[in-house]
């Protein structure tokens, strides 16, 4: 190919970024705080303790520090399987026959199968640092419960995941796999916490979601002595810990002087797509920069674009802090959609400030054409992508596609966050055409709206 650009763009060893970015230091208008549910004010430090790492509790309330460094032992724990490269689709751009350039930062190289590891790592290492023995946490699709899984047996700490119900079932060998690094998986709903007790009287035959999980998992980790809970999306920290993506991504593009027009992304609670844009969003914020930015998520859990900017519980059973956040209300409970990943209720508050200030655009997708995009997808670059990633596939073909249309030649940028070869199950639907596009009626999404509390918040 003519192109001077490589189709593999690779960071050495040394050009990995030492510290992550804090995008929230850069708003002009910040997220609105976490608020205590018991008194409506802003959570504390103190507040957090009982629930989280020390760590990460500093890293979730800092709004001032835009770089944080990253300690010399999560650095040592990257350079197992990162820089990860970014990768020209050359072979997708011929198959559309575009004018657009296609760039994809690829994060399925580690055993977990996807970028949650680069906040696995850190969230053990300082659950160790505090002299935890153990940690507990929940999982949809599975990716986040391995890569949990392979940082808490690297660090000697044991761990417990509570996966949806339904993944559980799709996906049996992610549960081998977490067992294999020790883990002790629950598929949830459960009846070993008074959550899952209470969550199965009302619908024993619920298929679970993330907030359920996210219950139980926190249940466990304030009932056990020297454990914390560990979440592996939605909160600031999380995002922090995943802007390694988009800080590389950048710099392996400024190489060649490449400028993204478009920048794309899968979205469950955030933090893959947020990681992603961090850098480039805060150049557009600077003025430095007049890129697009797309979140994509499934139609079947639409919370950015069908869901409400409101105060909400992180958790199905209201017990975590207060988040202002787009959200379609903790009640929700999303079908059985092959993006397990995917389906939560709620977005990460920076995201969903980002999303009402009108600086991030958001669409949805039914998984039928999402399927369709990942097939057309690995035909071509020879990677079969996770579902989750797949919408952002999808997204970045729509995009292509219009240039195509008007002759533009635009850059666009995609996270492909995973692989999907635990999504076998979820496959062979798509092949078999059995398949369904599940889309909540008005009448269901307003059940979960229902959930959500009554708070007074300004615009």
């Amino acid at each position: 190919m003519a192109n001077k650009i490589p189709t593999r763009i690779y960071l050495s060893e040394d050009e990995m970024p030492k510290s992550w970015y804090n995008l929230r230091a850069d708003m002009k208008n910040k997220p609105d705080p976490m608020l205590h549910p018991g008194t409506l004010q802003p959570v504390t430090a103190e507040d957090l303790a009982p629930v989280f790492c020390k760590g990460v509790i500093e890293q979730e309330l800092d709004e001032t520090t835009r770089f944080v460094p990253i300690p010399e032992e999560i650095q040592d724990f990257y350079r197992a399987y990162r820089p990860s490269a970014v990768i020209r689709a050359y072979y997708l751009e011929r198959m559309l026959d575009t004018p657009a350039e296609i760039y994809y930062k690829f994060e399925g190289t580690n055993t977990s199968g996807s970028h949650k590891l680069n906040s696995a790592g850190p969230q053990a290492f300082y659950a160790k640092k505090d002299g935890l023995t153990s940690l507990t946490t929940e999982t949809g699709a599975g990716q986040w419960g391995t890569a949990m899984s392979m940082a808490c047996a690297f660090y000697g700490l044991d761990l417990t995941v509570y996966m949806v119900k339904i993944s559980s079932e799709q996906k049996p060998y992610r549960k081998t796999l977490m067992e294999a690094y020790g883990a002790n998986l629950i598929p949830s709903p459960s009846n070993t916490t008074e959550s899952g007790k209470k969550i199965l009287e009302k619908d024993p035959n619920t298929g679970g979601s993330l907030g359920c999980a996210i219950s139980e998992a926190i249940e466990k980790a304030v009932k056990t002595d020297k454990c914390r809970y560990v979440l592996g999306s939605v909160l600031n920290h999380v995002l922090l810990h995943q802007t390694i993506i988009g800080l590389e991504a950048k710099a392996a593009l400024d190489k060649f002087n490449v400028k993204p027009d478009i920048i794309i992304g899968c979205a469950g609670g955030g933090s893959n797509l947020g990681g992603l844009i961090a850098p480039f969003m805060g150049d557009k914020i600077a003025g430095k920069s007049n890129a697009r930015f797309i979140a994509v998520e499934p139609a079947s859990c639409p919370s950015f674009t069908r869901g409400r900017y409101a105060y909400d519980f992180g958790d199905t059973a209201q017990t975590t802090p207060l988040i202002r956040m787009q959200t379609l209300g903790s009640g929700f409970m999303p079908s059985a959609n092959h993006a397990g990943g995917l389906r939560y209720h709620g977005m990460n508050s920076t995201l969903s400030k980002l999303f009402h200030d009108g600086l991030l655009e958001a669409r949805s997708e039914v998984q039928t054409d999402v399927f369709d995009a990942a097939l057309k997808f690995m035909k071509v670059e020879g990677i079969l992508p996770a579902p989750e990633s797949s919408h952002a596939i999808k997204a970045a073909i729509d995009e292509a596609l219009e240039c195509k249309k008007t002759g533009e030649k635009k850059v666009i940028l995609f996270g492909l966050s995973g692989t999907g070869f635990f999504d076998m199950t979820a496959y062979q639907s798509y092949n078999n055409k059995t398949m369904e596009d599940r889309v909540p009626s008005d009448a269901e999404l307003e059940k979960g709206f229902a959930t959500i509390l009554d708070i007074p918040q300004n615009k």
